[in-house]
């Protein structure tokens, strides 16, 4: 494997590059399948039938630690990807620990969110909107769920193998990942949970 030193540790290999342009494909994908959820969304969002409406159930203060959680999420796993191109490993992966425990911070608190709402009345079957509603938010907290797996396994492969270009370029695949699930996030925010509160 020959292996190009003038290249960050990620991009140093063939194989390597190969494998982050064929996650840029798979992030196309997803931003379809995400623009087809944000479609039907906004189709759904005022056939609210005699349930709640997003002004009935939305609260700012959740919905703001929620985002200030994942946007700081995102700027940890960029601080984890320059320490581990430095070659600085106990950063890397306390970073890389701390993205992660914001994820679950923000899972946790979707998934209480998702409680209320069906406390509320807002469940799957209740009008197209929660349906659509609780299907993207669903979609969305389980790509991190996701994430949050996928990085435990990263970290632990750092921890037994080190900082080396394979172990680099799956990081920096997972960090890719999160910061597209933070852009997603921020779309929720902004054209379901704001325009929801209006």
């Amino acid at each position: 494997m020959k292996v190009d030193h003038s290249l960050p540790l990620e991009y140093s290999t063939e194989e390597n590059r190969l494998k982050i342009y064929g996650f840029w494909i798979f992030l196309g994908a997803e931003i379809v399948l995400f623009a087809t959820l944000f479609t039907v969304y906004f189709i759904m969002e005022n056939r609210t039938g005699s349930g709640p409406t997003g002004n009935d159930i939305f609260a700012i203060g959740g919905v703001l630690a929620e985002t200030i959680m994942l946007l700081t999420s995102s700027f940890t796993i960029g601080i984890a990807i320059h320490a581990m191109r430095l070659g600085m490993k106990k950063a890397m992966m306390t970073m890389f620990g701390i993205t992660l425990a914001l994820g679950a911070g923000f899972v946790a608190y979707e998934i209480y969110e998702f409680f209320h709402y069906v406390h509320e009345g807002a469940a799957l079957q209740t009008s197209g909107f929660t349906s659509t509603l609780l299907t993207t938010l669903g979609t969305h907290g389980g790509h991190v769920t996701f994430g949050l797996f996928w990085g435990i396994a990263i970290m632990i492969q750092f921890a037994k193998r080190g900082i080396n270009a394979a172990t680099a370029n799956k990081a920096f695949i997972f960090s890719l990942y999160w910061h597209f699930l933070d852009v997603v996030w921020i779309f929720i925010f902004s054209f379901i949970y704001l325009k929801g509160l209006m």
